[in-house]
C-alpha cells in the first residue's frame, strides 16, 4: 500500500521545482511517520537537482535536513510517540549488519545506506523522496530525537551541515589546547566554527575576503588569517592540528598543507572530486601531516551532536523562506548569497494544495 504527498520536485536534470504528487510507503511496523515541519536546503541539493555528479534520478525530490511531528507509528516502534519533535538527516536506512553499522557508522555501511532522496528503498524497491514535501515515513532507526531548546528551524541544517563537520571533528579528538582552522564560511563553515569553539579549541577562519571577519568572530572565530595574504599564511605556519575544508569548489590545498603542525589533518568535507592542482608529496613527509576526508555521521554521533547543540545552545544561523522561494534561493545559493542557511517553512506547502 502507498499513500499520495505533495512536495516539490523536479522532473528532468536541471528543471525549476515545481508542485510535484508522489508516492510513499505505508507505515511498517517499526516506521514512524513525520509531517515535516522545516527542512533546510543543502549545497548537495542544487547538485543533485543538476546531476552535477552525474548520479541524479528524476523525478526528485530534495531534502535530507528535516524537522517535523510525529503523527503515526508502527506496532513495534518504542523510541518515539505521536506527538514527539523528530529528525531526520541524509540516511534512512542501511544493511544493519555490516562492521560500520554495528559500530553506529551507518554513512560508512559496507553495501552503501540508503539516501534520504534519489535513493532505492532496499526493502520495497520504491524510490526514496526527500523533504521538500508534506511528510516522511523512516525506520525508527533512523529518526533522531529533537532536544528542547533548538529552535526547530534552526535544528534542521544541523542533520547535515551540523553533524558533517561535527564527525571529524569527534573523530580527531578536537577539545581544549586544540588548534583548529576552518577553510570557507558557508553552511559547513559556519557550523564548523561553532562546533569547534563549543568542543574548546582555538578556531582560526581562514577566507579570502576580509569582510568576513567580523561574522566569524561573531560566530565564535579567535582569529581571522586573509588565505592570498603571503605573510598572513606564512605567519601561521606550523599551527594547526586539524583544518576542517569546507570548500565545495576545486581548490588549491597544499597552502593550506603548510599551515599543519607536525602530525596535523587536513579534513576535506565540502567538494567531492579530484584534487587541482596535485598534492605536493613533499607537504606531507615533511610533517608526518594527513589529507583526509569525512561524510556525515552515524545514527548515533548524530544524537551526540543534537544533544551537545542543545546544552550548548549551539545552532544554525538560518533564513527561512516559503518553499515558493526554492527556486530562487538556489539561484542565491549560487551565489553564496545566504547566511548561512534556507530553510523551508514547510506549512507554506499548504498554498500549493
Amino acid at each position: 500500500m502507498t499513500i499520495k504527498v505533495l512536495g516539490y520536485g523536479a522532473t528532468q536534470v536541471k528543471a525549476n521545482l515545481a508542485p510535484l504528487h508522489f508516492e510513499r510507503r505505508e507505515v511498517r511496523a517499526d516506521d514512524v511517520e513525520i509531517e515535516i515541519l522545516y527542512c533546510g536546503v543543502c549545497h548537495s541539493d542544487l547538485h543533485q537537482v543538476e546531476n552535477d555528479w552525474g548520479m541524479s534520478h528524476y523525478p526528485l525530490v530534495p531534502g535530507h535536513e528535516i524537522v517535523g511531528k510525529v503523527v503515526k507509528v508502527g506496532d513495534k516502534v518504542t523510541k518515539f510517540k505521536v506527538g514527539d519533535i523528530a529528525g531526520v538527516g541524509c540516511i534512512v536506512d542501511s544493511c544493519r549488519h555490516c562492521s560500520p553499522c554495528e559500530h553506529g557508522l551507518e554513512q560508512y555501511c559496507e553495501a552503501g545506506f540508503t539516501e534520504t532522496y534519489n535513493g532505492i528503498d532496499p526493502h520495497d524497491n520504491m524510490p526514496t523522496y526527500g523533504g521538500y514535501s508534506e511528510r516522511i515515513i523512516v525506520s525508527e532507526r533512523f529518526v533522531l530525537k529533537i532536544p528542547n531548546g533548538i529552535p526547530l528551524e534552526a535544528a534542521a541544517p544541523l542533520l547535515c551541515a551540523g553533524i558533517t563537520t561535527w564527525s571529524p571533528l569527534k573523530h580527531w579528538q578536537v577539545g581544549k589546547n586544540t588548534r583548529v582552522a576552518v577553510v570557507g564560511l558557508g553552511g559547513l563553515g559556519h557550523m564548523a566554527i561553532k562546533l569547534a569553539k563549543g568542543l574548546g579549541a582555538e578556531v582560526t577562519l581562514f577566507t579570502r575576503s576580509q569582510n568576513k571577519s567580523s561574522d566569524a568572530i561573531r560566530l565564535g572565530a579567535d582569529h581571522i588569517v586573509l588565505s592570498t595574504d603571503e605573510a598572513q599564511m606564512q605567519a601561521v605556519k606550523g599551527k594547526f592540528d586539524v583544518i576542517i575544508d569546507t570548500v565545495p569548489n576545486v581548490h588549491d590545498i597544499n597552502p593550506y598543507l603548510a599551515t599543519l603542525s607536525l602530525n596535523g589533518t587536513i579534513v576535506l568535507v565540502g567538494y567531492l572530486g579530484p584534487l587541482e592542482p596535485f598534492v605536493h608529496s613533499f607537504n606531507l613527509i615533511s610533517g608526518r601531516k594527513t589529507v583526509a576526508g569525512s561524510m556525515i555521521g552515524g545514527i548515533p554521533e548524530t544524537q551526540e551532536m543534537l544533544d551537545f547543540c542543545a546544552e550548548h545552545g549551539i545552532s544554525s544561523d538560518v533564513e527561512v523562506i516559503n518553499i515558493q522561494y526554492i527556486n530562487q534561493a538556489f539561484a542565491r545559493m549560487k551565489k553564496s548569497d545566504v547566511k548561512y542557511r534556507f530553510v523551508i517553512d514547510m506549512q507554506s506547502l499548504k498554498q500549493d494544495k
